[in-house]
């Protein structure tokens, strides 16, 4: 994978660098490793395909976040860190998982963690992937962080998707949607293989429902409730805990998927903001321009040219 950062770092203060941390990545506390108030490192933000992405240089300590970090700053994302030289040892929840050269870890920033670092200086990029995706369509599988094993076949296709991302300009949703399908597959094999699964059961699977059947207009909250031989009312008491109710959620997952491919850059011939909508599951265009804009605080043409 091509590296998204230079191996030479001028020594900066280190409140410096903490500042540009916490401006890429979220809240976190820093520790270096010798007095003197400098470090060399470096952070910085970038896209990779249609992802934020963080290069992150450092020869410091460690890197917390804690549940004070957390409730200043709410983890909307789900970080997925590659190892690109050095070491990292990388404790949440109950696990503790060391990264070489070639790693990947996600890592949860809704829950507190430590990145601990050895004598060599660490460099790392992380994606940021949003977690209303990411729990949309896996659930709570990979709440409190999951290693990835590079002994998986998985990690290789991974790879590949990450390289192909970096190399070209670009939104590549569609190689976006292909690094969500390698990680979905990842998590899968490790259920099947004896991970435990958070929020197992009805929930699971009515959300795993909606991500596949999303861009089918036919498809509503009585037919997920049919798929899963239960009635409506007691799919609205499984979905009470999430805040929402199947229809809800299922219209966040259409608009989602409306968005990513306004802003996506696919360029089809004749496509338009009607062909999409109706593509993404929509049916009633008023219905999904008002619900667009509600959300995005744009209307979907606004979004589609970039302004």
């Amino acid at each position: 994978m091509e590296p998204l950062t230079t191996t030479q770092h001028r020594p900066v203060p280190v409140e410096e660098l903490q500042a540009d941390l916490n401006r890429v990545c979220g809240a976190f506390s820093l520790q270096t490793k010798r007095p003197g108030g400098v470090i060399h490192g470096e952070v910085s933000g970038r896209r990779t395909g249609p992802f934020d992405t963080a290069a992150v240089v450092l020869d410091a300590s460690s890197v917390v976040r804690d549940a004070r970090a957390i409730r200043r700053a709410p983890g909307e994302h789900f970080f997925l860190i590659v190892q690109e030289t050095g070491c990292c040892r990388i404790a949440q929840e109950s696990r503790s998982t060391l990264l070489s050269a070639g790693d990947m870890f996600l890592a949860d920033a809704a829950r507190p963690s430590e990145f601990s670092y050895g004598t060599v200086q660490s460099r790392q990029i992380s994606l940021h992937l949003p977690r209303d995706e990411i729990t949309g369509r896996f659930g709570h599988a990979c709440d409190g962080g999951l290693p990835i094993s590079r002994s998986d076949p998985l990690w290789l296709a991974m790879r590949a998707v990450l390289s192909k991302m970096s190399a070209g300009p670009g939104a590549h949703t569609e190689l976006g949607e292909a690094m969500f399908s390698l990680l979905g597959a990842y998590v899968s094999s490790m259920r099947a293989g004896g991970l435990p699964e958070r929020g197992t059961g009805l929930l699971s699977r009515a959300l795993q429902l909606i991500d596949r059947y999303r861009s089918d207009p036919a498809f509503g909250p009585r037919e997920l409730a049919m798929r899963l031989n239960v009635s409506e009312r007691t799919l609205q008491r499984h979905f009470k805990p999430l805040g929402e109710t199947p229809g809800r959620r299922l219209l966040e997952r259409r608009l989602a998927l409306a968005h990513a491919r306004l802003t996506g850059g696919r360029g089809r011939p004749g496509e338009t903001v009607t062909s999409i909508a109706l593509d993404c599951g929509f049916n009633d265009l008023s219905y999904f321009h008002r619900e667009f804009r509600k959300k995005y605080g744009a209307t979907p043409k606004t979004a589609a040219n970039g302004s």
